[in-house]
């Protein structure tokens, strides 16, 4: 699998200039109804490190909290393989994130057993396609948590 940056669909790219250009104010809520989710659900910017490239590369990713935590999905849409930048947290889990116009450095992970499970139905009751997408695929869908870094 290439970890060269990639283009984004348009709907992605324009979500993350609109949410650069803003500052997060204009992007951090964004229209998941056409996507079949419901109303506006909020989003964060995720920027990994390719492992073999080295580039950055920020990407809009739907959110949640937990304890202090943010929780974020690595489904790609039920693919039968994992996203681009969850491979690359895997490799290098130092991840910058921005939720709104807060940046700051975070320290991603893989949750795991009941950890998992319910931060999976918390962000399934977030937005209802991932329950979908999990069918579609025999991976399990990873749910991540970033932690802030302290400095």
């Amino acid at each position: 699998m290439s970890d060269t940056p990639h283009v984004l669909p348009e709907w992605m790219q324009s979500h993350l200039e609109s949410y650069l250009s803003s500052d997060g104010a204009d992007g951090h809520l964004w229209d998941a109804e056409p996507f079949g989710g419901v109303g506006k659900i909020p989003t964060l910017l995720l920027t990994t490190t390719g492992r073999k490239s080295g580039s950055k590369q920020p990407l809009p990713l739907i959110y949640g909290e937990a304890e202090g935590a943010y929780v974020i999905v690595a489904s790609k849409g039920g693919a039968p393989q994992h996203p681009g930048w969850y491979v690359n947290l895997v490799a290098e889990p130092s991840v910058e994130v921005q939720v709104v116009a807060d940046r700051f450095s975070a320290k991603a992970r893989t949750a795991t057993g009941t950890e998992r499970a319910k931060l999976w139905e918390q962000m399934a009751k977030l937005y209802p396609p991932y329950i979908e997408y999990q069918t579609k695929t025999e991976r399990e869908i990873p749910v991540v948590v970033l932690e802030r870094v302290a400095g």
